[in-house]
């Protein structure tokens, strides 16, 4: 069956906004790309910054390694290397150009605590929010990010506005509509879009994020999860997707150079709703067009979850995205709705909840966590098991659940973002 027009056109962009490359963790990334835009406005590295910043940002900020900073974390960092050698015109991957002499006039300003204050938002009308000022001898800037990553909806110099938009902006301002995604409604999709239309798209995702999987497997990069599976539980095709999916998190998590092709604004939910599907086609020895065709279901399932929770929460994205790639094999191995909407049901009844505590090494054991899951949901379903109506958070139907585990994440998880930022930042 296939879908209208007007839905296939929107799939179609989201797919495109989504999905797009970056170097390194995009928080810190979208934090380099604020400095590089503020130095661009003021012609010159300011003597001094400010940031005020939502918890999030600071969370996924902190312990994450930058790449192209031999070594270097934190929020400071990521700002002056994006002032001294970013580009703002690539976008998330903005560090790309980073220098050894940018590098080390980084190290110099951050061994001069007063050249970069932190505050953090403690209101905002989106979970991703950053202000950076700052001054040069005779000028000021102001740059501001709402919403999304790369999004600026203000920039000063000198008190004049040089772009403004619209005050109050929420998340969903910044997105095409995501009310139309269902899974029945992925899965016609999927099953009827030009493949013409979505391989420039889904291309890069497959070549990049298999090439980061495979850095990760052979380099030595943070805990070394992907590796330490691969060494210790054999070879088989489920241990194979959890172990490269967790590799290539091991590797950008450490500060890998490698770009990768995101997910709702995330290079580790990229990784793991691409890298399981690509592994079971490549086991199976499935085409190119079966691979893309379910990279179709596992993305925009991933992103269909995501709308609930939102782009940045307490909530571990790593499950949604493992719920994707599973819904994604299933479909790749012929299950139908049913035995897709039960894998995905029987993932969320399993390890929905897993916390959020910033971007670091174990994001690697969670995303390895939650594609297992996702296996065994794929698994069960293909067996005829599934968990029921009112067992826990399970209702009815699929869109129901994950309506459910969208208002857990976003409404239920409020005060357990703060507690677990307030003990990060302790």
């Amino acid at each position: 069956m296939n879908i209208d027009a007007a839905k296939y056109a929107n799939y179609i962009q989201i797919l495109r906004e989504e999905l797009i490359p970056a170097v390194g963790c995009t928080e810190p990334a979208s934090l380099a790309l604020a400095g590089a835009k503020l130095r661009q406005i003021l012609g010159e590295v300011p003597e001094q910054i400010e940031v005020k910043m939502s918890g999030n940002l600071i969370k996924n900020t902190k312990s994450v390694t930058i790449p192209h900073s031999d070594g270097l974390k934190g929020i400071d960092a990521a700002l002056w290397l994006g002032i001294f050698g970013g580009t703002v015109e690539q976008g998330l991957a903005v560090l790309s150009t980073v220098t050894a002499e940018d590098i080390a006039s980084t190290r110099e300003k951050m061994a001069d605590p007063a050249s970069c204050t932190v505050v953090l938002l403690e209101e905002s009308p989106a979970q991703l929010h950053l202000i950076v000022e700052g001054t040069t001898k005779k000028h000021r800037g102001l740059v501001e990010i709402l919403g999304t990553h790369t999004n600026f909806v203000r920039i000063e110099k000198d008190g004049e506005v040089l772009l403004e938009k619209a005050a109050g902006a929420t998340n969903e301002d910044f997105f095409t509509d995501r009310s139309l995604l269902s899974v029945q409604d992925i899965l016609h999709f999927a099953a009827s879009v030009k493949i013409e239309d979505v391989e420039p798209i889904l291309r890069p995702q497959i070549e990049y994020n298999s090439a980061m999987a495979q850095a990760g497997l052979e380099g030595d990069y943070g805990a070394n999860v992907g590796r330490v599976i691969m060494e210790n539980f054999g070879d088989s095709v489920a241990n194979q997707a959890r172990a490269q999916a967790a590799a290539a998190s091991d590797a950008r998590m450490d500060g890998c150079q490698l770009p990768v092709v995101i997910n709702s604004g995330s290079g580790n939910q990229g990784i793991t709703a691409s890298l399981p599907v690509i592994v079971y086609a490549r086991h199976y020895e499935m085409s190119d067009e079966e691979l893309i065709r379910a990279l179709c279901v596992s993305n925009l399932i991933a992103i269909h979850q995501k709308t609930g929770i939102g782009r940045l929460s307490a909530y571990c994205g790593a499950v949604s995205a493992a719920c994707g790639s599973g819904a994604a094999i299933t479909y790749m191995l012929g299950g139908d709705y049913d035995e897709i909407s039960d894998t995905i049901t029987n993932t969320l009844a399993n390890v929905s909840g897993i916390l959020c505590d910033g971007a670091k090494p174990s994001c690697a054991a969670k995303i390895a966590s939650s594609v297992d899951a996702a296996i065994m949901g794929m698994t069960m379903s293909f067996s005829a098991r599934k968990f029921h109506d009112g067992e826990g958070i399970v209702k009815s139907n699929v869109e129901e659940t994950i309506e459910v585990v969208g208002k857990v994440a976003s409404e239920g998880m409020k005060e357990t973002d703060v507690t677990v930022l307030k003990y990060m930042i302790e």
